[in-house]
């Protein structure tokens, strides 16, 4: 794993704890795309699927870490905080979670550059898990980006 993927992590279990109890871990950063997993055993629910409170928190986190590391890569630093999260669960998640999240350079970069030179910005991004090759969950968040 790359030294800002354990980096990452590393801020997550410290900063944010309830990610370390839920085994949340990041499997890759490559090109624009994040993908976190997490065991389904520390996240099951009364039928022995994923519990749906801890498929949102993993996709915040997700979303949470693709902004974490675009700033990183852009030399900026920001408090982040997710401002506004829906979640649509489309089937029931029976393994691991595995969570991806892209950022759309003509998307989101838009907003990244604008906050090079403001204070603050927001940034949406998309969420997904898929589950059996189909998609089961799919999650948008925005993100209030502050300077430090």
């Amino acid at each position: 794993m790359d030294a800002i993927c354990v980096e990452l992590q590393t801020t997550w279990h410290a900063e944010i704890p309830i990610s370390a109890a839920m085994g949340t871990e990041v499997v890759s950063f490559t090109d624009d795309e994040l993908v976190v997993r997490a065991g389904l055993e520390p996240n099951i629910n009364v039928h022995g699927t994923a519990f749906a409170g801890s498929l949102y928190a993993i996709c915040a986190l997700t979303g949470w870490g693709m902004v974490w590391l675009k700033l990183r890569e852009a030399g900026l630093d920001g408090h982040i905080v997710l401002a506004e999260g829906r979640i649509e669960y489309g089937r029931a998640v029976t393994g691991d979670i595995v969570c991806s999240c892209r950022f759309d350079p003509e998307v989101q970069g838009p907003g990244l550059a604008a906050f090079a030179k403001s204070p603050r910005t927001m940034l949406a991004l998309s969420c997904t898990i898929d589950t059996r090759g189909k998609q089961a969950v799919r999650f948008e968040g925005i993100y209030a980006i502050r300077k430090r």
